[in-house]
């Protein structure tokens, strides 16, 4: 069952890209991470949700208490032409895809969509349910129901006449404050198929543009699905990808009734399986015909080969099935002309849920029966940044793409311990410790999603160039198990306002920014005269809730 090759499909040029991820401002940014292990997760901000509301364990509670967000992205409407009233009651979805969409044609060599025929251009992308802002701006709608209920209690109470009147006046205005007055924008503005369609209009593309949902597989099922566009010949180059910013109450919620969701710490591929833990983001690819790429003189970060979709059929919908995975793969590789026993790396779904790892494992597994080359690679950018859920599959299919075009084998971050699965004798696949130059293998990648429904989505890479002849060279490495904190100060009160300021970033401090902080402390008090240093402290620790 290592999966029969067929008739190579035409190649699928990946000409350009752009996202925006935790921590991460570009493809390269995001690749420089993956690179050095660095992990995204920090206390969830009170600003996106007040964790307090959710405590104690009942069926409205949610168990998380760490995520990987977005922290500084800002959306520069007046550069890219967007009015005020229009920005306030759309969804922040809307405007973080249109900016990557600008981004990724830059990338492509089509700034502003200039020098394509617009007619043959497309947009698909991944996304449920729009985002929280339109989520939560719902809540203004439902007023007249929470007025009734609050008369109600009111009147039973007793209360009633103008002092009601007035506590209804003010709980109305306070209700109501946090969210836009609706408009003639709102409604298009809350819908998540004018995602796709805003980008459309803006660049005035023509080839159709729309939204696909495949849950956390929506954005590798966009990718798929501008893939065949391009193969069929409808489009010329198609915008793919998806995003996804929806850390609320409504998904927190039900992840954690599922057991889906992980507290502080996030653990993929490993013998004690955590749960994951959120993210959000959005990433896009602009795909090419390989051949048209190549007369257009541009060069491609990587090569689809092949690609492949099923459905679970009968089985849970949440729960994943062994066989709905294999069938995508084996789709994919007899697309693409050669096995998956030939390829060196596979980018997982991997979210470190005790079932939906076991079940992928031995998917991954069962597709290499006769596996003659070294043990593939295996890991998740979950580890990184989080699962980013309908963004989720264009960030391992980036970070496949950057892998393959620096011909580099990332690190596999979040494994501690390894799955039993990967453990056993002659196991096909294997975690990576460290970044390590490509082995003596095909330049090739498989990246996989999958999705409430039993949705599968599998994509098969191939680097864009032939090996680059070996060259001595130092790969980035990944941070230390502890960090050792050094603070100074004049005097023993001096140290101790240090040490409580150090312990209050620390509280809102992200993983990826333990070491930072570390440096930055050490550098400070090697610049600093010894007068300066008279009292001293070090401290070791391995998180930012350690320190």
């Amino acid at each position: 069952m290592s999966g029969v090759p067929g008739t190579p499909g035409p190649a699928i040029a990946v000409v350009g890209a752009g996202c925006r991820y935790p921590d991460a401002t570009s493809p390269a940014q995001l690749w420089e991470n993956v690179l050095t292990g660095r992990r995204a997760f920090r206390p969830l901000p009170p600003g996106r949700l007040n964790l307090g509301d959710y405590a104690g364990g009942g069926p409205d509670s949610t168990n998380v208490r760490s995520a990987a967000v977005l922290t500084d992205w800002t959306f520069d409407r007046a550069r890219h032409r967007v009015s005020g009233a229009s920005h306030r009651v759309t969804d922040p979805v809307h405007w973080l895809a249109l900016q990557v969409a600008a981004e990724t044609l830059e990338d492509a060599g089509f700034p502003g969509a200039r020098g394509l025929s617009r007619d043959r251009v497309g947009v698909v992308l991944g996304n449920s349910l729009t985002g929280e802002f339109s989520r939560a701006g719902l809540l203004r709608l439902r007023w007249p129901y929470v007025a009734r209920v609050v008369r109600d209690a009111l009147a039973d109470g007793g209360l009633g006449g103008a002092e009601a009147a007035a506590l209804m006046t003010r709980l109305e205005r306070e209700f109501k404050a946090p969210f836009p007055e609706p408009t003639d924008e709102s409604l298009v503005g809350g819908l998540a198929n004018a995602v796709a369609g805003r980008v459309c209009n803006h660049f005035d593309l023509r080839g159709g543009g729309y939204t696909v949902d495949g849950a956390c597989a929506s954005s590798l099922l966009a990718v798929t699905t501008a893939c065949a566009a391009l193969a069929s010949g409808d489009l010329d180059l198609v915008l793919a990808g998806g995003v996804d910013a929806s850390l609320d109450p409504f998904e927190l919620v039900g992840f954690a009734r599922l057991g889906a969701l992980g507290s502080a710490e996030m653990r993929i591929y490993d013998a004690r399986p955590t749960g994951f833990l959120p993210g959000e983001g959005c990433g896009m690819v602009a795909l090419m015909r390989a051949g048209d790429a190549v007369e257009a003189g541009r060069v491609p970060l990587a090569v689809i080969r092949g690609w492949g979709v099923s459905s679970d059929g009968s089985g849970g919908l949440t729960r994943p099935a062994r066989e709905g995975h294999v069938l995508a793969m084996r789709r994919a590789y007899a697309r693409a002309g050669f096995g998956p026993d030939t390829v060196a790396l596979f980018e997982g779904h991997g979210t470190g849920t005790d079932v939906g790892d076991r079940t992928e494992l031995e998917a991954l597994i069962a597709v290499q029966v006769g596996r003659r080359l070294p043990p593939a690679a295996l890991g998740s950018i979950k580890g990184n940044i989080g699962h980013t859920k309908a963004a989720a599959g264009a960030a391992g299919l980036l970070k496949a793409v950057m892998a393959l075009h620096h011909q580099t084998v990332p690190p596999t971050v979040g494994c501690e311990t390894e799955h039993e699965l990967l453990r056993a004798p002659r196991a096909p696949l294997r975690t990576v410790r460290e970044a390590a130059p490509w082995p003596d293998a095909p330049l090739r990648a498989g990246v996989s999603a999958m999705g409430f429904g039993g949705i599968n989505t599998h994509v098969v890479l191939e680097a864009a160039e032939s090996r680059k002849p070996p060259r001595a060279r130092r790969l980035p490495q990944g941070a230390l198990d502890a960090e050792v904190f050094v603070v100074g100060a004049a005097s023993a009160p001096a140290l101790a306002e240090k040490l409580e300021r150090l312990a209050g970033r620390a509280d809102i401090c992200a993983l990826a920014e333990h070491l930072d902080m570390a440096a930055a402390l050490a550098a400070s008090a090697h610049g600093s005269a010894g007068a300066d240093l008279a009292v001293r402290a070090a401290l070791v620790a391995r998180t930012p809730a350690e320190l």
